[in-house]
């Protein structure tokens, strides 16, 4: 389950991050999403990463640890956004409610997918 987690998530930041630097940094996405500069950098790396652990022969363990350690600092950044919406300054528009709805969402998948099932880590890897 990790594995495919990873696979169809990070395929989905690597386009969000490729569209993000194309429109460049205007108001957020259909007004829900932000698409700021630093955010698009973490979702391409972000979704190489993730990208890399779901199609390469990477060992189940590692990527069940990975996306699930992943999971929790998502569920913390969503929850985190509804106090503070633009941490350290860093983001040209504030996270918005959707953002960190999908944060949330995200960690809490990230969570089950890591951490909660498919536990058997001796399965071999494609």
């Amino acid at each position: 389950m990790a594995r495919q987690y990873a696979q169809i998530v990070g395929i989905v930041l690597l386009l969000l991050g490729v569209v993000g630097l194309i429109l460049g940094d205007p108001e957020p996405l259909f007004g829900a999403l932000n698409i700021d500069l630093a955010e698009d950098i973490l979702h391409l790396v972000l979704g190489a990463v993730f990208a890399y652990l779901g199609f390469a022969k990477v060992d189940n363990g590692t990527v069940r640890t990975v996306v699930g350690v992943v999971g929790v600092v998502l569920l913390l950044t969503g929850l985190l956004g509804f106090v503070v919406p633009n941490p350290g300054g860093i983001l040209t528009h504030p996270w918005t409610v959707v953002d960190n709805l999908i944060h949330l969402l995200l960690g809490i998948l990230g969570i089950a997918a890591g951490f909660l099932l498919d536990r058997d880590t001796n399965v071999t890897v494609r």
